[in-house]
């Protein structure tokens, strides 16, 4: 695999993990950790969907 994909698929697969855990925190699903500013704000939810698309995007153009 060439070395820049394998460096897309990495960061694509951290940039998914990470718009997960603050889309959820964002949307009150991910309750943790108690101290995070973000639970339960609607911002988050929104940026957590972005950053989740372009982790997604970046796993895509990896694979191809």
């Amino acid at each position: 695999m060439n070395p820049v994909k394998a460096l897309a698929l990495v960061a694509g697969v951290i940039l998914l993990a990470f718009g997960v855990l603050f889309a959820g925190q964002g949307l009150g699903l991910i309750m943790w950790p108690a101290s995070s500013p973000m639970l339960a704000k609607g911002e988050w939810a929104v940026y957590g969907t972005l950053i989740g698309l372009a982790g997604g995007a970046l796993l895509w153009w990896s694979r191809r």
